[in-house]
């Protein structure tokens, strides 16, 4: 009983964290040359991001591969799951219309990282360069090479509706913090965050031993739901603060820099390598990671729906989709 007090305190502080993150997150895009989509896809996605960097490196430790791997292809599928959710909530506004066509490039990359994961787990190449798995390797290169291409590649025409939408800040009393103010706060909130995401892997498991639930479905869902906490703060504090294009930017940097997070999980993990020693079962994460991708994908690109229900069928496909893809890994 007492593993599941510390995992329930250790989530709490993390979801307090994550909404001061957010918060501090708004005013730098506000304050200084960064703006939202940067903020979203950079900052913010990987300091939110920082529970599964701290987790899957605990489980590496501790000899639990499957819940490092499980942890950072379940968060992914929670992220989708929960811009799914809020877009359904919010489904009057049509969200992915008001956003940025940049965030396409976004998820292309993520699309290219979850298919080489993706092939990495069905071959199963145990060839390792200096004690690091090729695959781990070819994935970070891919996720460093794709991040400078975006990094170059010109912002698109932005819809007026996107930019009223991300100017029209609800003003808090946050928003009297300094730049400087903002910054300190927001590195003391990710050092609160890595210290809880620690916590939560090692809590993470005990509940697999004490209950008999697998390593690969605690990592792939309960440990991966929890670690994706902080994203779902973030996006609902940037939706309340009108800022479509950070929380948008929020899930996809978050997505694509796990997937840097899990190629360098090999580094730590010194039994070959990581990818191809892990469970089978993750490869129905990644598959289901895939069709959400190409979904998001559309939902970003298509023209501007008059239907309120034809709008919602993409977010509709994930939402169903992600339960899917978790019973599929609770059976096996």
């Amino acid at each position: 009983m007492l593993v599941f007090i510390y995992f329930i305190l250790a989530a709490v502080v993390t979801v307090y964290s994550a909404r001061k993150l957010s918060q501090f997150a708004d005013i730098i895009s506000e304050k200084t040359a960064m703006g939202g989509m940067l903020v979203g896809t950079v900052l913010l996605a990987g300091a939110t991001s920082l529970p599964e960097v701290t987790t899957s490196f605990s489980a590496v430790i501790i000899g639990n591969p499957d819940i490092a791997i499980g942890n950072m292809l379940g968060s992914n599928l929670f992220n989708f799951f929960i811009l799914a959710s809020f877009d359904l909530y919010f489904r009057r506004k049509q969200l992915f219309h008001l956003g940025s066509g940049s965030h396409l490039h976004s998820a292309t990359l993520g699309l290219i990282l979850t298919l080489l994961v993706t092939l990495a787990l069905l071959l199963r190449i145990d060839f390792i360069i200096f004690g690091i798995g090729i695959d781990a390797l070819i994935i970070a290169a891919v996720y460093v090479f794709g991040m400078f291409i975006i990094s170059k590649l010109p912002a698109p025409p932005v819809d007026e509706n996107a930019i009223k939408a991300d100017t029209s800040v609800i003003k808090k009393k946050e928003s009297s913090v300094t730049a400087k103010g903002a910054i300190i706060g927001f590195i003391i909130a990710a050092i609160v965050i890595m210290g809880a995401g620690t916590v939560l892997s090692i809590m993470g498991d005990k509940i697999a031993l004490v209950t008999g639930m697998g390593s690969s479905f605690v990592g792939s869902f309960l440990i991966a739901a929890t670690t994706s906490l902080p994203e779902a703060v973030s996006v609902f504090i940037a939706l309340r603060l009108k800022n479509v294009n950070l929380a948008i930017g929020s899930i996809l940097g978050s997505n694509m820099f796990n997937m840097l997070i899990l190629a360098i999980s090999d580094i730590v993990y010194r039994g070959g390598s990581i990818l191809a020693e892990v469970s089978g079962s993750h490869i129905f994460t990644s598959i289901g990671i895939l069709i959400m991708s190409l979904v998001v994908m559309v939902a970003l690109g298509r023209k501007q729906s008059e239907s309120v229900l034809r709008y919602i069928m993409p977010s509709l496909i994930i939402f169903l989709g992600y339960f899917i893809v978790s019973y599929i890994i609770f059976v096996g």
